[in-house]
């Protein structure tokens, strides 16, 4: 039903949405469980997306975790929906404590391989491309460098 909405009218309801859930994060302080997705092609580039609203950071696809489902479903389910593509095997790379906007959040970090061109809605996702690991673009989110930290001190 959603896709009948016009994308730029979308894309601005994702950034009000988004101005008025960090106001309730700061208020109300609450406990949140998301999952981020370090993904790698055959070529060893990371897949990195942009969302729509935001502060415009290239970040690592994820996203919140839904009452009563595993992290790894998420991981997958989140993926599939900003990227197009379908992770390979799942593995935890750890989980992380931030807070964000006042809230507690507990990240769930996977890495995967993944095959295939990442086809953004242009909606949520404004762009999905890989990048060479050794020439990650900028503005690189914060989060997606304390992600990457964590995977690559565990890659050791």
């Amino acid at each position: 039903m959603l896709h009948l909405i016009p994308a730029p009218l979308h894309r601005l309801a994702y950034r009000m949405a988004h101005a008025v859930r960090k106001h309730w994060w700061r208020l109300r302080q609450p406990k949140i469980s998301s999952v981020s997705v370090i993904a790698t092609d055959l070529e060893d580039r990371l897949l990195l997306v942009r969302l729509s609203y935001g502060s415009g950071s290239w970040s690592l696809a994820g996203g919140g975790i839904n009452r009563g489902e595993a992290p790894e479903a998420a991981a997958r389910r989140e993926f599939r929906e900003e990227t197009g593509c379908e992770a390979g095997a799942l593995e935890l790379v750890g989980i992380q404590q931030e807070r964000v906007h006042g809230s507690h959040h507990s990240i769930h970090v996977f890495a995967a391989k993944v095959q295939g061109n990442p086809a953004p809605d242009h909606r949520e996702i404004m762009d999905a491309r890989f990048f060479p690991l050794h020439s990650l673009p900028e503005p690189l989110s914060q989060m997606t460098r304390r992600r990457l930290e964590l995977w690559r001190g565990n890659s050791q």
